[in-house]
């Protein structure tokens, strides 16, 4: 029977979702409990953020670098990346990974904030061969999260050069103002290597000699516990509005905003906005705008009025699918194929999923993390 939160907009499109006898979901009493709790945006915040911009700055003396931040060209990262350059003074290396699918925007405003901030800019160009094979591996597979080539690049590449430049600190764009209800696994279960070498070795025909892989072993544990690099979210310690932070954007650097999060990518907009909806029935503003109504950006009214309104705009549809079709140097008849195919899921293929959540139970004991990225 469907349901939708009587607080949020989140529903039972979302699999795991659970309501109280007023129709309140897990989500709005997961954020009073758990994450308004820990989240500091005024002077305990400052002070955090202070003390751990100090902390950057001595473990970084002598080097070219003190941190590294990864930048997409969305607004989340753009506006980490003005607030550490030119309120804290921080020296990142930046870099962007490039697999093939940045949109216009995305190049105009990497090209802008760097240009503008006197910053070098380190670009990691994916094997677009790899790329492609990783690519269509994904939709021959039948799973919704067929966005993980760019992911698992990504992530690699960000441990990659911190590793090769001996950079101890990752500034990562991760946080609660946007992102405080988590994305339901069964739609964006990417990371798990068992799942992707089963998967590449029955749909897949190139080997990946460069891809960029990394375990969550090396990257939960080897790297923060053994090799010491942390992860720290800035942005969870100040306050970020995103209306005004894009505002604050465009006038400083000419920055350009997206129709949607994660439009940066011309093949997430793709996937979040036409492929998983009309695919799998599920839609991601409903997470966006839920978590958009916890930290008072937008009122429930009007994220069910936007819900109104069709997720991916219909004049882009067509122009997109036959876009990535010859991207991917196939018709758009045989990508329609795909979107038509059998629904399949991580579960349909040998995974990790049961350690995995056994992990994330426990780095949210011991870390206070929680699985979606806001902390």
């Amino acid at each position: 029977m469907y349901q939708i939160c009587s607080r949020l907009v989140v529903d039972t499109s979302d699999p795991t979702i659970r309501f109280d006898a007023d129709g309140v979901s897990n989500h709005y009493h997961e954020f009073f409990a758990n994450t308004l709790p820990q989240w500091k945006t005024g002077p305990e915040g400052t002070a955090i953020l202070e003390a751990k911009v100090e902390e950057i700055r001595n473990a970084g003396r002598g080097k070219e670098f003190d941190c590294i931040i990864g930048l997409s060209g969305g607004a989340d990262s753009s506006y980490m990346l003005h607030k550490m350059v030119t309120e804290h003074g921080l020296r990142p290396l930046v870099f962007h990974v490039d697999a093939g699918w940045n949109s216009e925007i995305a190049v105009h405003n990497i090209d802008c904030m760097i240009e503008k901030l006197g910053l070098d800019l380190y670009t990691e160009v994916i094997n677009w061969d790899e790329v492609r094979d990783f690519q269509l591996a994904m939709f021959k597979s039948g799973i919704p999260c067929i966005d993980t080539p760019q992911d698992i690049a990504f992530i690699g590449v960000l441990f990659q050069f911190a590793s090769k430049h001996g950079i101890k600190y990752i500034l990562n764009g991760g946080n609660v103002s946007t992102e405080c209800v988590s994305y339901p696994q069964q739609y964006f279960y990417f990371a798990d290597l068992a799942m992707i070498r089963d998967i590449l070795s029955r749909f897949g025909s190139v080997k990946m000699k460069s891809y960029p892989f990394t375990s969550v072993f090396y990257r939960k544990f080897y790297m923060p516990f053994v090799r010491g690099v942390k992860m720290f979210k800035p942005l969870n310690f100040m306050p970020y509005l995103k209306t005004e932070a894009m505002s604050e954007l465009e006038e400083i650097y000419g920055w350009k905003p997206y129709t949607q999060k994660h439009f940066e990518s011309r093949f997430t907009r793709f996937y979040e906005g036409y492929w998983l909806p009309t695919r799998f029935g599920y839609d991601v503003r409903r997470v966006q705008f839920s978590s958009l109504i916890l930290t008072g950006q937008m009122t429930r009214e009007e994220a069910l009025a936007k819900l109104e309104e069709p997720p991916y705009d219909p004049d882009l549809i067509n122009q997109d699918f036959d876009y990535i079709a010859a991207k991917l140097r196939i018709s758009a008849e045989e990508l329609r194929g795909y979107h038509e195919m059998p629904l399949k899921n991580y579960w349909d293929y040998q995974n990790r999923a049961r350690w995995y959540e056994m992990g994330e139970r426990l780095s949210a004991t011991l870390l206070k993390t929680k699985r979606g990225g806001a902390y």
